[in-house]
């Protein structure tokens, strides 16, 4: 490489850089601009602000309507998480072995539900929950946003196990290990990162659903993202944008979590292949 070409490069890195600032700062401009509303002491939507106030988010946190709904969404999401981690990650090891039959197949119906349109499944559900009586029902939900929250579990751990070693199991089988005590001490401390990542991502999928909901929960169970919902139909409150900002800065925390468990887990990864 020459030494004229040199500035040039340092050009096209420096324009390289601006542009995908200019890409990000687009798509992250309407949450900056909502944010701020947040705190706006007079229930409109208009800038200047005429002053600041925590008013709405003290709606949001000591209002009943809102605390039932959190209160919903929280019950629900976290006992999706914990059906779909344990159905997403015996999905993943069955995968993982080479002779599984129609690998390809069985792994497209599997994220079938993260490709067809959140619409069709809400329809499909709705009708099938009529026949059988599983409508306006607690269990009817949570089994619903099991179907859209395990894929992200299954690519998650697919993932992590995409550089396991075999040869670690059928060792400690040979050696006697029982099946439990080879899941337990090999095979779960290697898979654990993408099984924490995947039921983060399952979490923020059943909190932040509303369409399934609309379709299939009772006014009883009205989650956080049906009463936003609602409130944009119905009547306009900045309370709303005051719950948007605390679900925006919980998924930051979210998904920052995540690609940690990440960055460990090539920490991991690395060890082991040194």
């Amino acid at each position: 490489m020459s030494v004229n070409s040199s500035p040039v490069e340092k050009a096209w890195g420096h324009l390289h850089r601006l542009i995908c600032g200019a890409v990000l700062l687009f798509l992250i401009a309407p949450i900056l601009v909502v944010i701020p509303l947040s705190f706006n002491s007079v229930p409109f939507f208009t800038y200047p602000m005429p002053g600041l106030s925590l008013r709405w988010y003290q709606e949001f946190f000591l209002t009943a309507n809102w605390q039932d709904a959190l209160h919903n969404s929280m019950f629900i999401a976290v006992l999706v998480t914990l059906l779909s981690t344990v159905l997403g990650t015996l999905a993943a090891l069955g995968l993982s072995r080479s002779n599984f039959p129609c690998r390809a197949a069985v792994m497209s119906l599997l994220i079938s539900p993260m490709i067809v349109p959140v619409v069709i499944t809400a329809v499909a559900v709705y009708f099938f929950y009529a026949d059988i009586g599983l409508l306006n029902s607690y269990t009817g939900l949570i089994l619903a946003h099991t179907i859209g929250a395990t894929p992200f579990v299954v690519i998650a751990v697919t993932a992590t196990l995409a550089g396991f070693d075999h040869s670690l199991t059928r060792a400690a089988a040979g050696l006697g290990a029982p099946p439990i005590t080879v899941f337990l001490k090999i095979i779960l401390p290697l898979i654990l990162p993408g099984m924490v990542s995947g039921a983060l991502f399952a979490f923020l999928a059943s909190f932040d659903e509303v369409v399934i909901a609309l379709f299939v929960a009772s006014p009883g169970q009205r989650t956080l993202p049906m009463v936003m919902f609602s409130g944009l139909r119905e009547q306009y409150s900045p309370t709303i944008i005051a719950a948007a900002t605390v679900l925006m800065l919980f998924s930051v925390a979210v998904l920052t979590t995540v690609e940690l468990l990440r960055r460990r887990a090539e920490r991991l990864r690395g060890i082991r292949n040194t």
